[in-house]
């Protein structure tokens, strides 16, 4: 089969083809999903188990050794890893690779089932397994902080709830969430003094308001042909209700309202679960997840209009702007690519001008965008979404692409010169070339074939790349036979040789004749030419270990992170105090205004706990009232290198208990250590103590920076040694004791109001 005489027999349905092909693939181009990166499955899975007020040792051994054994009977699993903290237990499972995502929910519910089973062995006072299977690899890409001057937490909240109610019904958003909301409590407060004068305790008392602050059914009664619902009062409505609560006293039946004794408010939760800070004041942060295979560029456009009508509806004093913006990263990313498609048709067109002549140039630079259009539309037809791997993928295969285009045109150019009309030069350069340039395209693909096979999240990640170049280069054989063929047909027109020419050579028969002298000097001197090659490659080997060995660079954002831990067991506030000095610093010395062009340009801080995943270099851990993670805006990529130096020197002149990371974000999913050294043994001690070790001889290996362990500095706690005669004889329990201390010193849930 010959597509180029099948093309020239059929020039009119040839033509319309190529117009559908143009057509269609303009249109799949604004249709096609943009993300950051490909989409991937993430298979690890999260238990997170809450145990208030017990130590690591008793979280390993009474929470997570069992969970852990539960996870081991997964058929399908690959490792577990787990951290017991104070009050807190996270074991992470993660499965083979070889589980398709299809395949994956399934496992997760055989999991969660294996969990729920161990729950009644959890000791008493531990909240319920949490099994966190979703969310894990979900990225919200945009992000909106509100600040408001003079506007309570729970002001911005409720603005944010609508805002979020809003953002939500957006066609392309998945999942919208809102971060930094304080959450409030009423607070009983009561001197111990004064209930013993009433012969009270604290346990009476909590037992009391929360018997008589209930929501529960009455039962039913029939009336008739109906069945009526019976609801006791006591829900507790307002504040003055808790007040009015009846507390009996002494022996006679006496009782008192509740605020008669106690002190009754209304405030946020003291201290704080987590802080959001948006340039250096209380604010709140709204994240947005793309849907998966839907256009983030598209949702970001959205979503500016929709912050330009908050600001104008929003009171004076409440600003709402983006803190982190994935699509305006992904849209750069698309105009570079669009730019890199124009500058290639120019340089073939100027190439093919220089050495081939005008008719050639042109023919040959239309399969390059043609080529990129037809490829678009098959990556609509595989959904294969714009992203950084795929964009990758079409910038490499640009170079690649016009080369059957030149080779063909050559062919005919040829066949031409020696007497042969252009529609016979062009069937018999088709015959000739079919195979053998179909043959090329395909080894040139399959040499990126294994990042397609691989059975792992990168497979999953790198994977576009073989399939876009593989789409591109058969795009550019196709059209190739067929419609730079065509062209070629009715448009390169070249001289017969003539035997005795006295026409001047031109500038390609000059380079030609240089060319001849190389290549017979050297083929006079193989030895010599093949010595030169080896030395070549050798001194290229050589030079090889030069090269920084980086499988993913960081990201090229203009952006910057700064993550900073405390040691375990600090203050919230401490840690607060610690983020508002390098916030005094940045507005100091590092921000943006009129004397300085150049810096940071906005940034926002999380404290206590990270924000929603909104890139895949970063994704959030448990909460920890030693840790903030500060996202920084910064005027230019170029200027990120400069600023991260300045704020690392400050940082590590003024906190030397802290350990602060700062650089960019990592990219293609990366982060963390660039070295770990995995320890395992039966002996605590034997482990910190061998860690210690090995931590001082990597601080004397050059260039090595931000060097801990991930159980971190042991933590203070006191010993309570209750002596059980004298409890006994004071009619107390070792609860009565732990409860009493944790109402006096924490407080003490006695319930939840409506």
């Amino acid at each position: 089969m010959n597509l180029t005489k099948i093309s020239l027999d059929n020039n009119r349905v040839t033509l319309m083809m190529l117009l559908v092909v143009l057509v269609m693939g303009l249109l799949a181009y604004n249709q096609l999903s943009r993300d950051s990166m490909p989409p991937f499955t993430i298979r690890v899975c999260s238990i997170v188990t809450q145990f208030p007020g017990a130590s690591p040792e008793r979280v390993e051994k009474l929470i997570t050794d069992k969970i852990e054994q539960v996870a081991q009977e997964l058929p399908e699993l690959k490792t577990v890893t787990s951290e017991s903290r104070t009050g807190l237990s996270v074991v992470n499972v993660e499965v083979t690779p070889d589980i398709p995502k299809e395949k994956l929910q399934p496992v997760w519910d055989r999991l969660r089932r294996k969990v729920e089973s161990i729950q009644r062995d959890l000791p008493e006072g531990s909240k319920p397994p949490e099994v966190k299977d979703d969310g894990v690899g979900v990225v919200y890409g945009i992000m909106l902080g509100m600040e408001g001057d003079g506007f309570s937490n729970y002001e911005l909240k409720n603005m944010a709830e609508d805002i979020r109610d809003d953002l939500i019904k957006l066609e392309d958003a998945a999942e919208v969430e809102i971060v930094g909301v304080q959450e409030e409590q009423i607070y009983v407060e009561f001197d111990n003094a004064r209930l013993a004068e009433v012969g009270l305790t604290a346990g009476q008392l909590r037992s009391i308001i929360a018997s008589t602050n209930i929501v529960f059914s009455g039962g039913e009664v029939s009336l008739e042909d109906e069945r009526i619902v019976l609801e006791p009062t006591g829900n507790f409505e307002t504040i003055e209700d808790l007040g009015k609560t009846l507390i009996p006293i002494g022996q006679t039946g006496q009782q008192v309202e509740l605020h008669d004794i106690t002190r009754i408010s209304r405030q946020y939760k003291s201290p704080p679960e987590n802080i959001v800070r948006i340039n250096g004041h209380p604010g709140l942060a709204i994240s947005v997840a793309v849907q998966e295979g839907a256009n983030l560029t598209r949702l970001g456009e959205v979503v500016d209009e929709k912050l330009a009508q908050y600001n104008r509806s929003l009171p004076v004093g409440v600003t709402l702007s983006r803190v982190a913006a994935q699509d305006y990263f992904v849209d750069a990313k698309v105009t570079d690519f669009l730019s890199n498609v124009v500058q290639s048709v120019v340089i073939v067109l100027l190439v093919m001008l220089l050495f081939l002549g005008f008719r050639t140039g042109m023919v040959v630079a239309s399969l390059i965008p043609m080529a990129m259009i037809m490829t678009i539309w098959l990556m609509g037809l595989f959904d294969i979404g714009l992203n950084q791997v795929s964009l990758a993928a079409l910038i490499m295969a640009l170079g690649m692409l016009v080369d059957n285009a030149i080779v063909v045109s050559e062919s005919m150019m040829v066949k031409m010169e020696d007497g042969i009309s252009p529609r016979k030069a062009a069937i018999d350069s088709c015959q000739e070339l079919m195979i053998p340039l179909l043959v090329s395209s395909l080894t040139t693909s399959a040499a990126f074939l294994a990042f397609f096979l691989a059975e792992n999240t990168m497979g999953e990640i790198m994977g576009p790349l073989f399939s876009v170049i593989t789409l591109a280069l058969l795009s550019s054989w196709l059209l190739a036979m067929t419609m730079v063929t065509t062209l070629g047909a009715n448009f390169i027109r070249v001289k017969q040789k003539a035997g005795n020419s006295n026409e001047k050579p031109g500038l390609f028969d000059r380079l030609n004749a240089y060319y001849k002298t190389i290549l017979l000097w050297t083929l006079r001197r193989p030895v010599l030419f093949l010595a030169t090659i080896v030395a070549m490659f050798v001194g290229s080997l050589a030079l090889f270990p030069q090269l920084p060995f980086i499988f993913f660079p960081d990201s090229d954002r203009n952006l910057i992170t700064l993550d900073l831990n405390l040691p375990l067991g600090t203050k919230i506030e401490r840690t607060e105090a610690v983020v508002k000095q390098i916030e005094a610093f940045i507005q100091t010395n590092l921000l943006v205004d009129e004397n300085r062009p150049d810096g940071i340009v906005d940034w926002t801080a999380f404290i206590a706990e990270g924000p929603k995943s909104y890139d895949l270099g970063y994704q959030p851990g448990e909460a920890n009232s030693g840790y903030a993670h500060m996202l920084l805006n910064t005027s230019s990529f170029e200027q990120n290198t400069s600023v991260a130096k300045t704020l690392d020197e400050y940082c590590f002149a003024h906190f030397p208990d802290a350990d602060i990371r700062i650089g960019a974000l990592a990219g293609g999913g990366g982060g963390g250590a660039d070295v770990e050294v995995r320890l395992t043994g039966d002996s605590p001690e034997v482990l910190y103590r061998l860690a210690e070790t090995i931590k001082q001889k990597l601080h004397n290996i050059p260039g090595t920076r931000n060097i801990k362990d991930d159980w971190g500095p042991k933590i203070k706690k006191f010993i309570v040694d209750i002596d059980q005669d004298k409890a006994g004889r004071a009619n107390l329990t070792n609860q009565d004791i732990a409860i009493s201390m944790q109402t006096a010193l924490t407080g003490y849930n006695a319930g939840s109001f409506r």
